[in-house]
């Protein structure tokens, strides 16, 4: 038989049941113990839509931060690191409730050349310190929030060609400021760290023309040489004696012993006494016998019998001597010499008839290996050795020409470089399809020192050069303009093979060209000497310039570079305003944001220093 119940717990069950039934004030128990999650829940979901917020407006800010980084010209993550943070900071100036965490900020560049960057803020929350007893401080007074941002550079490599005028009127204060500016530019293009995107400079001096150095063959053909001149001579036969010469028209020649002519022969007579008019001049004679013949000249048209009836009376004396070609001048052997009739020529370095030297003629009588150069040599003596037969046209070693007086002169050649003519003139198709124009310079007018540099990363060798810059000669801005196009052309690579430019590619290389004068262009060239129509006070030639006007010249240039893909600056410095040059600055830049005109040395280092910026934003810009 089972234990019953105790009295107590029978009556304990009832009240439990009861208790456990009865659901009056369960709402309120609930309410009071859900309140705080419930407040917790409302005011912190306002707080979490505020670090989401704040989370975009980060992730925007560090975005444009790493953009910056990547954008600079610095690799090292130091570099990096104070361009983005400052960028950041600057971004964030419009959220003042969040707290930048620098210490947590980073910015690096990895081996994929890409800029990456993380960071975190503090968001104030709006729940900070609430107190619900007996729960207490449910929340920080801040709330982390971080973001991470990957920038690919994008960057390209850079070819800048940096023309510079040395000019004359560049003297003083202008050089000086262009050379620190120049230097400035230098350090702020090219930079240290060559991978994995090279940027390279090229520095293009010019004045009269642009000097080619050793590179000078290459780009204008290597003049021709000189020939050896084995002999020279002006007479065929020893000199006879003359005894008489009558007064008549056709005066008759009588000589002491038997002459040697023949008719049409011709002579020289000089030392006649009395009769001075017949000395010192060429004759062609007709036989008469053995011992007279009567004397012609040429009279512009034909020979024709000389008239002595009007002449001083024979006194005696005098001698006759035959002559090798019609005008008894001094007749070269130098075989091989590739002259031809009316050619310019250059002789120096003959002994014994050493009157000859160092001066231009004109040839005459030419045949393979002989030419006569319109002097006669009577009175220099009889060649003993030596000499040298230079040719005087364009493309020899000298440039023989008659000048705008009609003086004949002689220039020799430099390593400055001119004008291209012909098909190629505004292309940059190698020299080897055709060659670029030749520069045969007055003393007045010389090829400046400095010598061209093409493309170079070697930041100490592009200054030193700069800062050795001597001011010489007039304005020929189109050819240096020529030639900084030419050294950021692949076409020129076999000039230089071991600085070439890259081939054209927009998306991998930024090509650029800055062009800088203070002054109009007046300086162009006819076969290599300053032209008739040249602005330059030097010597000119008689003739016109082959490709016309400097600027219109530079005009057909600049359309040709920026047609090819090259972004063309101008820097005009203290140009007249108005002026044709301050014109051409602006129509030759690739848009009116590309032309500065400095009034002064230091606002040429400002303009300057603005086209380094540019230039390095668009090579990580594509």
């Amino acid at each position: 038989m089972g234990r019953r119940a105790s009295p107590f717990l029978r009556a304990l069950k009832p009240f439990l049941r009861r208790l456990l039934s009865d659901a009056r004030g369960n709402v309120a128990m609930l309410f009071g113990l859900s309140l705080p999650v419930l407040i917790l829940m409302t005011v912190g979901g306002v707080d979490i839509h505020r670090a989401s917020t704040v989370r975009v407006n980060l992730q925007d800010a560090l975005d444009a931060a790493t953009l910056a980084a990547a954008r600079s010209p610095y690799s090292e993550d130091e570099d990096l690191r104070e361009v983005g943070l400052a960028a950041l900071r600057a971004n964030l100036k419009a959220y003042p409730d969040i707290i930048l965490r620098e210490q947590d900020t980073t910015f690096s560049l990895n081996d994929d050349a890409v800029v990456v960057a993380s960071s975190r803020v503090d968001v104030k929350t709006l729940v900070a310190n609430i107190f619900l007893p007996p729960y207490g401080k449910f929340m920080d007074d801040y709330v982390p929030v971080g973001a991470h941002s990957e920038v690919n550079r994008s960057s390209r490599n850079l070819e800048v060609a940096l023309v510079l005028d040395i000019t004359g009127s560049m003297s003083g204060s202008r050089i000086a400021a262009m050379k620190t500016a120049a230097r400035d530019l230098v350090d702020l293009v090219v930079q240290d760290v060559q991978t994995p995107y090279y940027t390279r400079m090229s520095v293009v001096p010019y004045s009269i023309g642009v000097n080619m150095g050793g590179y000078a063959n290459g780009a204008r053909g290597t003049p021709i040489g000189a020939r050896s001149i084995s002999h020279l001579a002006w007479a065929a036969a020893a000199a006879r004696d003359i005894r008489d010469i009558t007064r008549a028209n056709g005066g008759v020649v009588t000589t002491s012993t038997g002459h040697g002519l023949q008719s049409n022969d011709y002579v020289w007579i000089r030392d006649v006494d009395g009769m001075d008019e017949v000395n010192d001049r060429a004759y062609r004679v007709q036989r008469i016998n053995n011992k007279k013949f009567s004397l012609e000249s040429w009279n512009g048209s034909y020979w024709a019998p000389v008239n002595t009836s009007g002449y001083d009376r024979y006194d005696g004396d005098g001698e006759m001597r035959q002559c090798l070609v019609p005008d008894c001048s001094v007749q070269v052997t130098a075989p091989g010499h590739g002259l031809s009739d009316g050619d310019g020529v250059y002789i120096d370095g003959v002994n014994g008839m050493t009157g000859i030297n160092n001066r231009p003629y004109i040839v005459a009588n030419v045949t393979n290996n002989t030419y006569s150069i319109g002097v006669n040599g009577a009175e220099w003596g009889a060649h003993t050795s030596g000499g040298s037969s230079w040719c005087g046209q364009d493309g020899c070693q000298w440039r023989v020409f008659h000048n705008i007086y009609n003086t004949l002169r002689a220039q020799q050649i430099s390593t400055c470089v001119t004008e291209r003519t012909g098909a190629q003139a505004y292309t940059s198709a190698a020299p080897s399809t055709a060659y670029v124009g030749r520069n045969y310079p007055a003393t007045n007018a010389p090829c400046p020192s400095s010598v061209i540099m093409p493309l170079s990363s070697d930041k100490a060798a592009m200054k030193s050069l700069i800062s050795r810059f001597n001011v010489t000669g007039s304005t020929a801005g189109h050819i240096g303009l020529a030639w900084g196009w030419y050294t950021v052309s692949s076409s020129f690579n076999a000039l230089w093979s071991d600085n070439p430019a890259g081939a054209a590619s927009p998306n991998e290389l930024l090509k650029a060209v800055i062009l800088m004068t203070d002054g109009e262009f007046n300086t162009n060239y006819c076969t290599g000497v300053l032209a008739r129509d040249s602005g330059n006070g030097g010597e000119r030639i008689n003739c016109a310039a082959t490709n016309g006007d400097p600027f219109d010249q530079a005009e057909e240039l600049c359309d040709a570079m920026k047609a090819e893909g090259v972004v063309v600056y101008t820097v005009g410095l203290e140009l007249r305003a108005g002026g044709e040059a301050e014109e051409f600055m602006q129509s030759c830049a690739t848009s009116p944001d590309h032309v500065y005109l400095p009034a002064s040395g230091g606002d040429l280092s400002e303009a300057f220093a603005a086209i380094g910026r540019e230039l390095t934003q668009l090579r990580i810009s594509r």
